[in-house]
């Protein structure tokens, strides 16, 4: 006789805002997360504002939507998240996520072109174009916020502590050094704009980091990040002045 399974059926009731004009990404989030969990949903859709107000009171939360198992009350989506371990209740939320999807970006871009222009998977170019790829792309996300960026960098940079409207232009600075450089055209140009702000900014993250021994955000992918002020940041200055070195070099020669 085959085994009835049906007594086995995890089941979760959830709580979530589905309206004309709004349905909530979260409460998406948490129904797909408890079915990928195995969780038979019950999905209790809250309509209008003041069925969820409603809710909020009867059940003394702030925010919706809200899960429930075995009758106990999870909590939102970060809280599923924390309950089914993915991701830490102590989490600050710090992450080197999106310099790492940034420069994997870069690096597959600089082999693309290489493999373009060369037939080939790697050459010194390569080194080369990742470089001035990485520039254009943090400069990119820079440039979609500058207040925000501006502001973030105000907390480390130096020569932005005494000249404010450096941090907004910082990021023209570095698109534009980094686009003159993939083109390697006005080398005249584009080599000492990124030594300088290479150099400025790998002081001031030093000096922050490992003389001050201060705990702060990073801005190097924009004024929203949560990148961790340190090592990357010092890395992206040092390749900055890398190669603005050895283009200048080259130019001579």
């Amino acid at each position: 006789m085959p085994r009835d399974t049906t007594q086995d059926t995890k089941t979760a009731a959830l709580y979530r805002m589905i309206m004309p004009e709004h349905t909530c990404p979260f409460g998406l989030k948490s129904k797909n997360l408890l079915e990928r969990e195995g969780f038979r949903v019950e999905d209790h859709p809250l309509r209008t504002r003041e069925e969820t107000d409603a809710f909020k009171r009867k059940h003394d939360v702030k925010t919706t939507p809200q899960t429930f198992i075995d009758g106990e009350r999870i909590g939102g989506f970060d809280d599923l998240q924390v309950h089914f371990g993915k991701k830490d209740a102590d989490d600050d939320g710090l992450s080197y996520t999106p310099v790492i999807a940034l420069f994997s970006v870069a690096a597959l871009t600089a082999i693309a072109f290489t493999w373009y222009a060369f037939e080939t998977l790697f050459t010194w170019q390569t080194l080369g174009w990742f470089v001035s790829i990485s520039m254009i792309l943090l400069g990119l996300q820079k440039l979609k916020d500058i207040e925000s960026f501006s502001t973030m960098f105000l907390n480390y940079d130096l020569l932005a502590k005494r000249w404010i409207r450096y941090g907004y232009v910082y990021p023209f600075v570095e698109t534009g050094a980094g686009i003159l450089m993939t083109a390697m055209v006005a080398t005249w140009l584009s080599a000492p704009a990124a030594l300088f702000i290479g150099t400025v900014g790998a002081v001031s993250v030093f000096k922050a980091v490992y003389v001050d021994k201060r705990e702060l955000k990073c801005a190097c992918v924009g004024g929203d990040s949560n990148v961790p002020l340190g090592f990357v940041s010092l890395t992206e200055n040092l390749m900055m002045v890398a190669m603005a070195v050895l283009m200048g070099i080259a130019t001579i020669a």
